[in-house]
């Protein structure tokens, strides 16, 4: 479960940007809807850990991640928290199947190259675990990013921009992939966008003005 409560958070030399408080449970799906500027990413990072709280709580697990830092920041950003980046930051030099095995090591927990695999078959990725980032495709790229959030089956997942470069049909895909996956994982699901189509087919919503 993530749930929040108050947050504010001031750009360096900008303004304030408030906002709202939120709550998903586990097998939860909230989308959180924006045009770009308002503090779609903001949120997501606050949520991730990856910006550091300024003012207001944000709670995973009952676990304040504001009152965490350095290593055990990492530790469990790493074992609790998947995120779906919208720039993907893999390691070009490595394969599908290392860079999703990167994310275990990580986090700290063993390397299992057959979790890894597996996970990747569940995607319909399998095929392609040793080749390199660089050699496949756009679409296929999202479902390794997918593979390597969900690899250590984290309680919340992070989507930045999952289906806002993709066509319709890939869209339903990807969306389809987070759904299941996150209900096969038991996880809640955040989904940071400024694609209007998914407010079609996911009701729980937040819209940042």
């Amino acid at each position: 479960m993530i749930s929040t409560h108050n947050l504010k958070y001031k750009y360096p030399g900008g303004s304030d940007i408030v906002l709202p408080d939120i709550l998903c449970n586990p097998l939860d799906i909230l989308l959180v809807l924006g045009s770009s500027g308002v503090g779609k990413t903001t949120l997501l990072h606050l949520l991730g850990g990856l910006l550091a709280t300024q003012l207001g709580t944000v709670m995973i697990n009952n676990t304040e991640i504001s009152k965490l830092s350095g290593s055990r920041l990492d530790t469990f950003r790493g074992r609790n928290i998947g995120i779906v980046f919208q720039q993907n930051h893999f390691i070009e030099a490595l394969t599908v199947l290392e860079n999703v095995i990167v994310a275990q090591s990580l986090a700290g927990n063993k390397t299992d190259r057959t979790a890894a695999q597996n996970l990747l078959e569940r995607l319909n990725i399998g095929h392609k675990a040793n080749s390199y980032i660089r050699d496949i495709s756009q679409g296929e790229k999202q479902r390794v990013a997918i593979a390597r959030a969900l690899i250590n089956q984290p309680k919340l997942i992070l989507a930045d921009e999952p289906t806002s470069a993709l066509d319709d049909q890939n869209c339903k895909e990807v969306l389809l992939l987070l759904q299941e996956q996150a209900k096969a994982a038991g996880s809640a699901l955040v989904i940071v966008t400024h694609d209007t189509r998914l407010k079609d087919v996911i009701s729980n919503r937040v819209i940042l003005q």
